[in-house]
């Protein structure tokens, strides 16, 4: 386990409204990623970034510190200042070896949320690693550790309460939506066509409300929301022409940096004067500050939602406790596991190895020698050498199996 390391800034260090400032442009991540990898001879890495936390996750052999942090970060080339370099340098939290893995399934398994329960962020770090897997980013050290941060946040979704009647970023962001009182035929602009706004644009198809208008950075994928919703879809651009008006703007990209200014806002206004409705979920916001100083605005953004947070890990805490026994379990079957698959990976080497003397015994050491036998004698002895090359194979496999399971 001494190659796992993780660098993660999370809500439980760094404000919410500053850790937009780490996050990377999905179109930019893997260049920056694949550079970072060769300056830093990293083999395996890929990147998390979710509403509450921002994570690098590799496989290296090298010490990773808060200098190795600074400089790694420094390499991505985020645009940070000196400043708050320092500030997230002071905050980043290192974990190594088994603490990282341990860390890895906590944070699958909904425990180092902001919201303990909510499942969407093992699909989300799944969709992590399998981005950085296809731009061949990582290799087999972490698939093993994905497959068993899998397995263990379905065992703990499974068997325990943690999720039941579960309580999201976007339910609570439903939840004070729906104390606003906004009637069904609300105009809603949902800028952004991922997760996020699929899942919330569900509740509120759900009750029953039906005057959708998408913009997404991709045309396709606002299109395929809208019609989902049965409502109209444009690219952002649109964002500065549209002109009929709106209740509530729902909002959740990538971004980063502000997408909705004062000028838009007022545009997309198009002369209403009454107050709006803006739900927020982007790290970095979405919205930009001046919006809510310039106008009438109830906001409802992730940063607010945290007090509601505390007190869904407070009525918790008893299936805390079973979700750490399962991650418990889980981190000290992995490393056996883990010795089993570099065994394997070395014996592939020992049929090539054998067939290799097998080679140089019949067409080099021994050429003359065979040379002069008949061709029956021949025969025999290729069947003697093809049974004992069988065997050959097969007993450092069985030994090292049985040296795994006994470990004797």
């Amino acid at each position: 386990m001494k190659y796992l390391k993780v660098i993660a800034f999370t809500h439980k260090q760094v404000e919410l409204k500053e850790l937009g400032k780490l996050v990377i442009c999905q179109e930019d991540l893997v260049p920056k990623l694949q550079q970072v990898k060769e300056q830093f001879a990293i083999p395996e890495i890929f990147y998390l970034s979710t509403c509450n936390r921002v994570a690098f996750i590799m496989a290296t052999e090298q010490e990773v510190d808060k200098a190795f942090a600074q400089r790694f970060i420094q390499a991505m080339n985020i645009g940070l200042c000196p400043m708050h370099m320092d500030k997230f340098m002071e905050a980043a939290a290192i974990y190594e070896n088994m603490d990282a893995l341990e860390h890895l399934l906590r944070t699958s398994c909904s425990l180092e949320s902001l919201v303990v329960g909510e499942k969407e962020i093992l699909a989300q770090v799944r969709r992590a690693y399998e981005h950085c897997r296809e731009q061949g980013l990582t290799g087999d050290y972490l698939r093993m550790v994905m497959n068993c941060t899998v397995k263990t946040a379905k065992e703990v979704y499974t068997h325990t309460n943690i999720s039941k009647n579960p309580i999201s970023v976007v339910s609570l962001a439903y939840r004070k939506l729906k104390d606003l009182k906004l009637c069904s035929n609300a105009r809603v602009l949902i800028v952004g066509a991922g997760e996020t706004n699929r899942n919330i644009s569900r509740y509120l198809q759900k009750h029953k409300f039906g005057n959708f208008v998408v913009f997404n950075r991709t045309l396709s994928k606002a299109q395929e929301l809208a019609a989902d919703l049965n409502g109209e879809a444009f690219d952002l651009e649109a964002l500065k022409t549209y002109n009929k008006g709106f209740d509530a703007i729902i909002t959740c990209t990538s971004a980063t940096q502000p997408l909705i200014t004062p000028e838009i806002y007022r545009s997309l206004l198009n002369g209403e004067t009454d107050r709006k409705t803006i739900v927020d979920l982007a790290i970095p916001n979405d919205v930009a500050a001046e919006v809510l100083e310039l106008f009438p605005v109830n906001y409802i953004e992730v940063h607010s939602l945290n007090e509601i947070a505390q007190k869904n890990i407070q009525e918790r805490y008893q299936e805390l406790v079973h979700a750490e026994k399962i991650i418990d379990q889980n981190v000290s079957e992995f490393l056996p596991q883990l010795k089993q698959r570099r065994v394997e990976l070395a014996m592939r080497q020992v049929p090539e190895k054998i067939k290799e003397i097998r080679n140089m015994a019949i067409n080099t050491v021994f050429a003359d020698e065979v040379q002069s036998m008949d061709e029956q004698s021949r025969e025999i002895l290729e069947k003697v050498i093809n049974y004992m090359e069988k065997k050959y194979i097969s007993v450092p496999m069985v030994m090292a199996k049985e040296i795994m399971i006994n470990g004797n």
